[in-house]
């Protein structure tokens, strides 16, 4: 297990650890940074259609064990044992978070990441039906802004996160975003 306070520490200085084929952990700080400006977001048209119909519900924090799981479950990931119980302990030490879509009282989609002062490090995202990662992703934005977040990291810049305005930052850009997300007083978890 990678210890809580090491990858809290990689975190606060732009590294995240990854599980390669091998099972390695090597750690990573993309250059350029790919960001989601919370002021920016984008929900795409079909999507809003999704969110007004109200078919899923956004609950925070139930199911974390089973987010990172569910996330694990592709034919090409970087989640292994050792990512899994390494973030469980920082969720245990109320670190890392999940944002998961529920509908019809069963887990649809979901996200799960860490949060440091005002910065949130979006890490892996699932879905068992239709946009559920989507209206996940919507719900995390929402909570964000709610909490006055500065920074919504999702490391690399992909066609899926580029329709809800996700961008790429130079690391000098980011690292600067993010000494001050970081040191801002916010809570992710508390009411």
């Amino acid at each position: 297990m990678i210890e809580p306070e090491l990858l809290l520490q990689g975190y606060r200085l732009g590294v995240f650890p990854m599980a390669m084929e091998n099972g390695e952990i090597e750690w990573f700080s993309p250059d350029p940074r790919a960001i989601i400006p919370l002021g920016e977001f984008h929900v795409p048209h079909g999507l809003r259609r999704a969110l007004s119909r109200k078919v899923f519900e956004i609950r925070i924090n139930t199911s974390f064990a089973e987010v990172i799981r569910l996330c694990a479950k592709r034919a090409d990931t970087w989640i292994n044992d050792e990512i899994i119980q390494s973030y469980t302990r920082l969720y245990e030490l109320g670190h890392a978070h999940s944002v998961e879509a529920w509908q019809e009282n069963k887990l649809s989609g979901g996200l799960y990441g860490v949060a440091i002062g005002g910065a949130f490090f979006g890490e892996s995202m699932f879905h068992r039906v239709t946009d559920a990662s989507k209206i996940a992703l919507c719900g995390l934005v929402e909570h964000l802004r709610g909490k006055k977040f500065l920074l919504l990291d999702t490391q690399w810049l992909t066609p899926h996160l580029e329709q809800f305005g996700c961008v790429e930052i130079p690391r000098n850009d980011y690292v600067r975003l993010l000494t001050r997300a970081v040191q801002l007083p916010r809570s992710f978890a508390d009411s």
